[in-house]
């Protein structure tokens, strides 16, 4: 008997729980009032789950203050400690949402204490962009994208917002589209980032690059002058500024640039391989090599660096295998001898670079092609592998 006794208690176990947890908008309405906004969550999340309440504009404009106010209060913590983990990190989104619909089901809801829809529409775009941002963060694009939609359809509610954000929402949406390669889309909304206030380099000089593909001279000369007032520091725009004068071929005033950089754009990575660029395009690869050993101190981990000390090391090997070749027909058998040594000590750089380079890239024809010359120089037993590698992807 008492066996029987504990299986029937432990069969209503389950239901007496259920009891327990029964949807109850004043028990929702009560924690929110209360702050308790996690276990407030749990009792609104039963309330939306059952039939009946689902269809009230009152539970819908519960959900979206206790969202909203979660939301904001896991987000303030993260600013204060970014140790923690948010709980919730789509509660901005799912806000929103319940807020529309509270107004879908009666534009005129309102709740004590609670922000109206309109209210809480118009202030949520903060929270919105953070988790947008998260989204693009971790390369979901389109979510990312849909989420920021919603950011700016809430920021442009009232003109001027209660908090402009100078362009940044703007500016991560554009980005959002061009990875999804949504290119002009993007242009649209880079220019509403800098019409918004934006002092964002980036937002610059993504604009200046879309300017060039159309071979407006007029606008990118405009917004470059526009973007060093705001940043005259800013390392990009600088070698931007430099860039301009290469690409309308004033070499004059490109090189004169190139020569007064100063000191502060070597401490960015980015900056000092566009500069090395230069250097490249005018075939002094010495200096060009110097500068990406800079910038490979600063980032290894960067293909774009290692490929580009690949091209310049086997480039210098060149230069020097030939000189050692002029002064063997030439009779100097002793300086040959020198310029050799160098040549075999670049040849063995460029095929560490692009070795490595091909392990961030490792079916980069142009990687592949460069090794295999080096290779067949070498006589190393690793070229068949190379050639074989390459008729695989031709195919």
């Amino acid at each position: 008997m008492k066996h029987l006794r504990l299986l029937i208690f432990l069969f209503l176990c389950p239901f007496v729980m259920l009891q327990a947890q029964k949807a109850s908008l004043n028990n929702a309405y009560n924690l929110f009032y209360e702050k308790d906004f996690v276990k407030a969550k749990e009792a609104i999340d039963l309330c939306v789950q059952n039939e009946k309440m689902a269809t009230k504009a009152q539970t819908w404009l519960y959900k979206g203050n206790i969202y909203f106010y979660l939301a904001n209060q896991e987000y303030m913590a993260k600013q204060n400690d970014k140790s923690v983990v948010v709980q919730f990190p789509d509660a901005p989104i799912e806000a929103y949402d319940a807020f529309v619909k509270a107004k879908e089901l009666n534009k005129n809801i309102e709740g004590y204490e609670m922000l109206s829809p309109d209210d809480a529409l118009s202030k949520i775009y903060s929270l919105l962009l953070v988790r947008g941002v998260d989204q693009l963060i971790a390369n979901d694009f389109n979510t990312g994208k849909a989420t920021l939609e919603k950011a700016i359809a809430s920021y442009e509610m009232k003109t001027p917002p209660e908090w402009p954000l100078n362009g940044e929402l703007y500016y991560y949406y554009a980005v959002a589209l061009e990875n999804l390669e949504q290119k002009d889309q993007a242009v649209a909304y880079y220019e509403k980032a800098v019409r918004d206030g934006s002092t964002n380099p980036n937002v610059f000089i993504s604009l200046i690059e879309s300017y060039k593909k159309s071979n407006d001279r007029q606008k990118v000369k405009g917004l470059l002058d526009n973007a060093l007032a705001k940043n005259p520091n800013d390392p990009n725009l600088l070698v931007a500024n430099v860039d301009y004068y290469y690409w309308v071929d004033d070499t004059v005033q490109a090189r004169q640039l190139l020569n007064n950089l100063p000191s502060s754009v070597y401490a960015n990575a980015d900056a000092t391989v566009n500069v090395a660029n230069f250097y490249i395009r005018e075939k002094n690869y010495a200096e060009a090599e110097k500068l990406l050993r800079k910038a490979y101190r600063l980032n290894p981990q960067s293909y774009v660096v290692v490929y580009n000390l690949g091209v310049c090391t086997y480039y210098l090997f060149n230069e020097n295998d030939i000189q050692a070749n002029d002064l063997k027909v030439a009779g100097s058998n002793s300086q040959a001898a020198v310029y050799q040594v160098k040549a075999d000590n670049y040849l063995d750089e460029a095929q560490k670079f692009f070795e490595e380079a091909l392990q961030f890239e490792p079916n980069d024809l142009n990687v592949l092609n460069a090794i295999k010359q080096i290779y067949a120089r070498k006589k190393s037993p690793k070229y068949d592998d190379v050639v074989k590698r390459i008729n695989e992807l031709e195919k």
